[in-house]
């Protein structure tokens, strides 16, 4: 269950913020986001099974698709803010952008480890969109029918904004859990031992293991079961 739980997530993030890319290159007013999330996931799911190079595990094609076709197209500011909660109205500017690129990074690593274990045969079914049509935030809902006829369905919903650049994703909930309250309680915890610079420092390391030992190979915990420490 954990490993599926991992892989979910992150097909999640990367069909969403797949579906930003889409919309960089087309006007986003055309499509609503429910409607253009449930086109444009089968189309992530059919690349992450389809190519033998990412099933196999091979990092460098992975963390190239990661990069260039979805982290560019995520709200890693928005992000990062949510996940360090009320500490980041004290950080400073320089704290805020290292925090940022740090975030970034472990989630890449995070993100590219559950792309290869993305599996077809888990037909997505969506939920009504609560939205006014002129809403610029709003949160998708699915839900993932498992092969097991007895198993819940896993319920999954995000939080994408409308930008001047098309919509973005911002947060993700999985089994009831949000990846920004996650990563808070984890943050919190290294913020109350060393300040903001503390957990800077944690999350620089635990990148540079992730760098050191193989990235996306070697990443255990999942998008919404993060760790920072050693």
């Amino acid at each position: 269950m954990k490993k599926y739980y991992s892989w979910m997530a992150g097909m999640l993030f990367l069909a969403a913020m797949a579906v930003s890319a889409q919309l960089s290159a087309q006007d986003a007013t055309q499509e609503p986001p429910d409607v253009l999330v449930k086109r444009v996931s089968q189309e992530i799911i059919d690349l992450a099974t389809s190519d033998k190079d990412i099933q196999a595990g091979n990092r460098k094609r992975i963390l190239e698709v990661v990069n260039q076709k979805i982290l560019p197209h995520a709200d890693f500011q928005r992000a990062t803010a949510l996940a360090v909660g009320r500490h980041w109205r004290t950080a400073t500017p320089e704290q805020k952008t290292r925090l940022i690129k740090e975030f970034r990074d472990l989630l890449m690593y995070t993100y590219a480890g559950a792309m290869s274990q993305i599996k077809k045969g888990y037909p997505l079914e969506f939920l009504p969109l609560r939205a006014e049509p002129d809403a610029t935030d709003v949160e998708v809902r699915f839900q993932v029918r498992r092969r097991e006829r007895s198993a819940e369905p896993i319920r999954v919903s995000y939080r994408m904004a409308k930008t001047p650049e098309g919509w973005k994703i911002y947060d993700v909930n999985v089994l009831g859990v949000w990846m920004s309250e996650a990563y808070r309680n984890t943050f919190s915890s290294e913020i109350a031992r060393g300040g903001i610079d503390g957990l800077i420092q944690a999350l620089e390391q635990k990148n540079r293991q992730l760098a050191a030992i193989g990235g996306p190979a070697v990443v255990k915990e999942g998008p919404l079961v993060p760790s920072v420490g050693s």
